[in-house]
């Protein structure tokens, strides 16, 4: 509505009827990461933008353990960079290639850890 984008015209763009948006909007249906990345990037926003009133909320509240940090891998994940990554390594289809992907990242990583 902000935007002045009607759920079938959203859903269209989707490849989706306007009741499974519905769905998605009103909590009946899970949205998978990839389909809120699309939805973010037909709507203009980034992923984080789904997330404002949870991270205010998510601010105070204690996660899994007695620990105050989140873990590594959650960060990763919450980050626009990290669902942006994550989302495209899951694309390659090659398993030889995500494992280059993978190597390069970890060599990238070492070489700043010696700095």
């Amino acid at each position: 509505m902000l935007i002045g984008m009607s759920q079938e015209r959203l859903g269209e763009m989707l490849g989706l009827t306007f009741q499974q948006v519905q769905k998605y909007e009103k909590g009946v249906n899970r949205i998978g990461a990839g389909r809120l990345f699309d939805i973010a990037r037909i709507l203009g926003v980034t992923v984080d933008y789904f997330y404002e009133s949870v991270t205010s909320q998510a601010a105070g509240a204690r996660g899994f353990s007695d620990n105050e940090a989140s873990p590594p891998v959650v960060e990763f994940v919450s980050s626009g960079e990290g669902l942006q990554l994550s989302i495209a390594f899951m694309r390659i289809k090659d398993a030889k290639i995500r494992k280059r992907v993978l190597d390069l990242v970890k060599s990238l990583a070492e070489d700043l850890g010696e700095t």
